[in-house]
C-alpha cells in the first residue's frame, strides 16, 4: 500500500453519494477503505446504466480504492465480526442513523470502550439537539431548506427546481473527509481519538449563506439577505451572434480592458453606475443587462479571442456533450480509462490536485458486493472456514 495515508484503516458503512465520496477520496491516497455493505448492498449498485447487475454506473465512479465485505448486523455472529474489524480501524464513519447504531450496540460510547483509538464519524441530516434530529434527509430537501429553488426563482425561474448536481452530497462529504483527516493529525499530536457528527443541514446552510448573508451579517441588520450580483436575473452565459459565452467582468481592470473593446475607454470615469466594485454591486442588473446588449456583435469565437488577449476571463458554454472534448482537460489527464476486471473499460476522472510527493492513485477498482469478506475477516483473526462460512452467507445473499 502506497500513499499519504498508507497505513490508515477506515471502515466505511456509508451508502449513496455523501459518505462514499468522502471515503473514497481517502483511499485515493491509500487509505485501507473497507466498505461494509447490507445484504441488500449500497443503493448506488443499482443506478443505471450497467454492465453487469449491482455494478451500476454511479457505484463504479465512487467506490474505487475499497474493498467490500457483507454483514447483515443483526445477526449475532455478523455482528461480532462488525466489533471485531472496528478494533482494527482508525477511523469508522456511517451514515445510519444514531438511535439505529445505538440499537446494534455501536454508539460512540459503545465504541470508544471496544477501541479506545477510534475515531467514529456519523453523517447525519440535522445536527443533535434540534426539532429536525433524526429525520431521513437526501439531496433535494437540503436543497430546499437551504433556500437554493427560491435563490432559482430569483434569478427568474418561473418556479422552484433543484440544481441537477449532488452538490449538498459531495460538499459534506468534502467537509467530512477533511474532518476525519483533522481528528487523524489530532490524535497523532495527543493520542486522543474523539467521535465527530457532521450534519448535512448546518454544513450546507453554512455554505449558503457564506454568499449570502448580506445585511443580515450585522446586529441589528443593516439590510436584507442576499448578494445582489449574484442573484439578477442578468447573471447567466452572454448571447453571441451565433452561440454563448461565459464571462466575467469584474475588477476595475477587467472592466477598463472591456471599454477598450467596445470603444468606451473611459467608461469607468463615464458611468458611475460602472465606477468601481461597490456601484457595480449595487447595480449589477445593468451592469450585465450592459454587457448583454453589446455580446451578440461579435461570434463567440471572436469574443473567445479577443477577451483572452484583454486577460478577462472569458470561457465557452459547455454541454454534458461538449465537456468530454475540452482540451484543457484532455491535455491534463483529467480523463481516465482503466480496465474493471468484470466491467471492461472504464472512462473516470482523477482527482483535480496535482502532488509532487503523494498523487492519489487507483489501486483498486470498484469491488463487487462482499467480493472481500473471506479475505478481511482472514486478516483480523477469523480462520478459513469461519471467514467462509460468513462469506458464503453473502454470497447466498447476493445471488
Amino acid at each position: 500500500m502506497t500513499g499519504a495515508l498508507a497505513g490508515v484503516r477506515v471502515v466505511d458503512m456509508t451508502s449513496t453519494v455523501m459518505g462514499p465520496s468522502s471515503t473514497q477520496l481517502l483511499g485515493d491516497h491509500g487509505a485501507d477503505v473497507i466498505k461494509v455493505e447490507s445484504p441488500s448492498g449500497d443503493t448506488t449498485r443499482h443506478v443505471p446504466p450497467m454492465n453487469s447487475s449491482d455494478m451500476g454506473c454511479a457505484y463504479l465512479q465512487l467506490n474505487r480504492n475499497k474493498r467490500s465485505v457483507v454483514l447483515d448486523l443483526k445477526q449475532q455472529e455478523h455482528l461480532r465480526a462488525m466489533h471485531e474489524l472496528l478494533k482494527t480501524a482508525d477511523v469508522f464513519v456511517y451514515s445510519i442513523r444514531p438511535n439505529a447504531m445505538a440499537r446494534l450496540g455501536l454508539s460512540p460510547e459503545d465504541l470508544a470502550e471496544l477501541n479506545p483509538k477510534l475515531i467514529t464519524v456519523s453523517l447525519v441530516g440535522f445536527g443533535k439537539g434540534g426539532p429536525y434530529t433524526g429525520r431521513p434527509v437526501y439531496e433535494d430537501l437540503i436543497q430546499g431548506l437551504t433556500a437554493v429553488p427560491s435563490l432559482l426563482m430569483r434569478t427568474g425561474s418561473p418556479e422552484p427546481h433543484y440544481v441537477p448536481v449532488a452538490f449538498n452530497d459531495r460538499a459534506v462529504g468534502l467537509f467530512a473527509a477533511s474532518a476525519m483527516l483533522a481528528a487523524l493529525f489530532h490524535r497523532a499530536q495527543t493520542g486522543e481519538s474523539q467521535h465527530i457528527e457532521v450534519p448535512m443541514f448546518e454544513s450546507m446552510a453554512q455554505f449558503v449563506l457564506g454568499d449570502h448573508m448580506g445585511g443580515r451579517a450585522f446586529e441589528p441588520p443593516n439590510g436584507p439577505a442576499g448578494y445582489p450580483r449574484t442573484l439578477t436575473p442578468e447573471r447567466r452565459p452572454y448571447k453571441t451572434s451565433d452561440g454563448y459565452v461565459c464571462a466575467i467582468i469584474y475588477t476595475d481592470t477587467h472592466w477598463r480592458s472591456f471599454g477598450k473593446l467596445v470603444g468606451r475607454p473611459d467608461l469607468l470615469e463615464e458611468d458611475e453606475r460602472f465606477k468601481d466594485l461597490r456601484a457595480r454591486t449595487v447595480h449589477a442588473e445593468e451592469t450585465y443587462a450592459f454587457v448583454r446588449e453589446i455580446m451578440p456583435s461579435r461570434t463567440t469565437a471572436e469574443w473567445l479571442r479577443l477577451l483572452t488577449d484583454a486577460d478577462v476571463p472569458a470561457t465557452p458554454l459547455h454541454t454534458l456533450e461538449s465537456i468530454f472534448d475540452d482540451p484543457h482537460l484532455n491535455a491534463t489527464g483529467f480523463f481516465e480509462r482503466t480496465e474493471h476486471p468484470t466491467e471492461g473499460t472504464l472512462l473516470t476522472v482523477r482527482g483535480p490536485a496535482n502532488w509532487s510527493k503523494t498523487p492519489p492513485q487507483l489501486r483498486r477498482p470498484a469491488p463487487h458486493r462482499g467480493e472481500h469478506t473471506a479475505e478481511v475477516l482472514e486478516e483480523i483473526g477469523y480462520s478459513e472456514a469461519e471467514a467462509q462460512k460468513v462469506a458464503t452467507a453473502g454470497q447466498s445473499w447476493t445471488a
